[in-house]
């Protein structure tokens, strides 16, 4: 039972990051002709599509986005309670969908900027997987850059960042199991 739980939980997962990213691509009003992009549009297009004809955007935010973002979150929690034969009410599996949401997105922007620091080291010339991170992980990035300018050619900017990114997960994390 633990591999069926670990596949479908990762199946899930790597879509549900696909979702949360094709939204922060937007949010970031990153290149939609990159490849990546690309691809992160043309995996989320047979939900988000059908799902915008129902739900307009709101002052530029695309709130079909959002929805199918707990949504997929949602479907994760309900298929493994199903599978699993536990029961939670509606509004633990929306907590529980919600938590999922607030974990991935941590998750994602950990793993962009570490592979936005990583490519940084390693690149020669252009790429296009790293002008998309740089895309998105700028608009974070760039109010710590005002605060602590690159010393010695060494821009500590991204280990702030992460540090405090780790800083406010404990800190959500530490929230919600006092609320629950």
């Amino acid at each position: 039972m633990q591999a069926t739980q670990f596949l479908v939980s990762t199946l899930f997962d790597l879509y549900l990051m696909v979702v949360v990213l094709r939204v922060w691509l937007q949010m970031a009003r990153a290149d939609f002709y990159n490849p990546v992009s690309q691809f992160v549009v043309k995996a989320t297009n047979p939900l988000l599509v059908p799902l915008r004809k129902v739900i307009p955007g709101f002052g530029g935010l695309d709130i079909a986005g959002f929805v199918l973002v707990f949504a997929v979150a949602m479907a994760k929690v309900t298929t493994l309670q199903l599978m699993f034969g536990q029961g939670l009410p509606i509004y633990g599996l929306m907590i529980s969908a919600l938590i999922t949401v607030i974990s991935e997105v941590f998750t994602l922007v950990f793993w962009v900027t570490i592979i936005r620091a990583i490519l940084s080291w390693i690149s020669q010339g252009y790429n296009p997987i790293e002008a998309l991170l740089h895309q998105l992980t700028e608009p974070l990035l760039a109010p710590i850059r005002k605060v602590i300018p690159p010393m010695g050619g060494l821009d500590l900017s991204l280990l702030v960042f992460l540090i405090g990114l780790q800083f406010f997960q404990l800190l959500v994390n530490d929230l919600l199991r006092a609320i629950l």
